[in-house]
């Protein structure tokens, strides 16, 4: 694990931190963190080479800014090593000189999401709760250009629309917690590279999650059935993946702003929660599919399947003239859409059937 070589904040800078596909990205962060006067940065560290390069570069980089780096680990419990892995962290936290914070969660496998998502929703969460508990909004993942290129892939197999198929973005938020990709146009390769020269230097070194490469998992599959397939028969592939992306995260925002306009004619409640009917009607079609899409995304709603979608739409369009009808009731989760004096609205508490 942690042995006694590592390089103190005033020596000299190792050979590790020289690559500057990897720096780059990070000083323009810290210069757009200083400018807003962003005081705290967490980085998501599980212990991997990814994560735990991006703890070592921002941690350095940090410093020139004035900007303070702590850890967050996130404990599943999904693996008989878990424990292994959160002293394995705090090991590295300890070579840095830098606070890590260990949060454990219990992942729902009854949830029907399936582990990957059901672990991934605990993580967010125990971000939430972090921040709740400390008031720092503001994290650092460390997704780089393969995690890009897998999601693009998974997003098409599933049938993803135009926001789907933009994939990860390099800075989202989630209520008041802001989540930064600062690596999404990085090599894995360069951060695999670094992390051995990171192990030569400091006698730390990362761990690897097998189910990274268990291919019942479903990015796994792609990882290891698909993904060499394309390297062989595509060399460029990535890169095209990423620019697709890039692509489809502009035509993300065109309909985000044609939404808007249309939205704004709808006589729209000041919380959301309903809008006119009849306005809506007008529309024409594919302006009606994607104002609904805008709609429920304003109240932060999980988007239904295309299918559901299109049922909802079928119905609010052949109501009768008036507008009202009593009987119809769209559920989704625990929420449900009613049709009430010619304006439909979105009702909270629901009980799921």
């Amino acid at each position: 694990m942690a042995g006694s070589r590592n390089k103190q904040p005033g020596q000299p800078k190792a050979s590790f931190l020289k690559d500057a596909f990897l720096s780059a990205p990070l000083h323009a962060f810290f210069r757009m963190a200083k400018r807003q006067h962003i005081p705290v940065v967490v980085v998501g560290v599980s212990g991997g080479p990814d994560s735990a390069m991006l703890l070592v570069y921002a941690t350095h980089i940090a410093r020139q800014y004035q900007v303070r780096v702590q850890g967050v680990h996130v404990h599943h419990g999904l693996q008989a090593i878990a424990d292994q892995w959160v002293s394995h962290t705090l090991a590295l936290a300890k070579i840095l000189h830098v606070d890590c914070s260990i949060e454990y969660v219990k992942v729902d496998a009854a949830s029907g999401l399936g582990t990957e998502a059901a672990a991934r929703n605990a993580r967010y969460q125990a971000y939430e709760d972090f921040a709740a508990r400390t008031g720092i909004r503001h994290f650092l993942l460390a997704h780089h250009l393969y995690d890009q290129t897998e999601t693009v892939l998974l997003r098409l197999l599933r049938g993803a629309g135009v926001q789907g198929m933009a994939a990860m973005a390099p800075h989202t938020q989630r209520g008041e917690l802001h989540f930064y990709r600062p690596w999404l146009e990085v090599s894995r390769q360069n951060i695999l590279d670094v992390t051995q020269q990171f192990a030569q230097e400091t006698g730390w070194q990362a761990v690897y999650d097998p189910t990274n490469t268990d291919p019942k998992y479903t990015r796994a599959a792609v990882r290891e059935m698909l993904v060499p397939a394309l390297d062989e028969r595509w060399q460029g592939w990535r890169k095209n993946l990423a620019r697709h992306s890039r692509l489809m995260a502009e035509n993300a925002l065109l309909l985000k702003d044609l939404a808007q306009m249309d939205y704004a004619g709808l006589e729209s409640s000041t919380d959301n929660r309903s809008f006119a009917l009849g306005k809506w009607r007008e529309l024409p079609g594919h302006r009606q599919a994607n104002l609904m899409r805008y709609w429920l995304d304003l109240q932060n709603i999980a988007m239904p399947t295309e299918a559901r979608l299109s049922e909802w739409i079928k119905q609010l369009r052949q109501l009768h003239q008036m507008g009202s009808d009593r009987n119809l009731r769209l559920k989704h989760g625990n929420r449900e859409i009613r049709v009430v004096n010619g304006r439909v609205v979105m009702v909270s508490g629901i009980q799921k059937d």
